[in-house]
């Protein structure tokens, strides 16, 4: 149930944020659009699949277990139902900014989310683009947080459906109104919002770490409302990977592990 209940609402997303990038794009893309889907869809097939085979539905089963014995906060409280289930939803997403956070100030953990950043356009296909271990290392911090909170299996997947929407929406290189996305934005990440992370320049890739809620980097001061070269004209990727033909999925599996190159501009510590 959990897996095709996740897959239904990818599915559909996905679709929808396709056509709408089609329609009305954001942003002329500097790499065909085919090579780069393949390689972001190749890592995500991956991805799920090391998953499947290792960890699993980790996070969900977790919210049965705490449920079934009684484990975590809100399985020793009697607060309503509805409530404990918005206050879950909301820990686990400031829980999944804190991941973010961390991967950007921890060096070792950095190798690991550069093959995300390492994309030199944005895209919803952007939103799949994590190397494997990364992925793993998240399935297992999201299911410490499920157990420590005693969420409810419903609202853990409920949370992880609404994640992966919003991992491809604020990746999406689609153009929208800026009313709608100066109002959404003090709730909700945008697009726009979100680009500015994957910005060439350190200041910019070091802020808006949000992928669902953007009240997160307001309160913690992260949040930067635009691009200095604006959206259309602001350079995306890392500065030691701007050779498509050295960014093909073999070499976004091995990135990691490759010998540190000389200190440059993106890196954990550069803000």
């Amino acid at each position: 149930m959990e897996a095709a209940f996740r897959l239904a609402a990818f599915a559909a997303v996905f679709a929808l944020l396709a056509l709408w990038e089609v329609l009305c794009h954001r942003r002329a893309l500097a790499e065909a659009r085919g090579r780069r889907w393949a390689i972001n869809l190749g890592l995500l097939l991956i991805d799920i699949l090391v998953q499947r085979i290792t960890l699993g539905a980790i996070a969900f089963v977790a919210a049965i277990a705490a449920r079934d014995n009684g484990i975590g906060l809100f399985n020793r409280l009697d607060w309503p139902p509805w409530l404990e289930g918005i206050l879950a939803f909301v820990a686990l997403d400031l829980a999944v900014w804190l991941q973010h956070l961390v991967t950007h100030k921890v060096p070792i953990l950095w190798r690991l989310h550069q093959v995300h950043h390492a994309d030199l356009d944005v895209d919803l296909t952007t939103g799949l683009r994590f190397h494997p271990v990364e992925i793993l290392l998240s399935a297992l911090w999201k299911a410490a947080v499920v157990l420590a909170l005693g969420a409810n299996p419903y609202v853990v997947l409920a949370f992880e459906a609404v994640l992966n929407a919003a991992a491809l929406f604020t990746h999406a290189n689609v153009a929208m109104p800026g009313r709608i996305d100066g109002a959404l934005r003090w709730l909700v990440c945008t697009p726009d919002m979100h680009r500015v992370h994957h910005s060439v320049e350190p200041r910019e890739t070091h802020s808006n770490f949000g992928f669902f809620l953007s009240l997160w980097d307001r309160a913690f001061g992260t949040m930067r409302a635009g691009p200095r070269l604006g959206h259309r004209d602001m350079v995306l990727g890392l500065p030691q990977h701007r050779d498509p033909a050295r960014l093909g999925l073999a070499r976004l599996l091995a990135m990691p592990a490759e010998r540190t190159p000389p200190r440059q501009a993106g890196q954990p510590g550069d803000v």
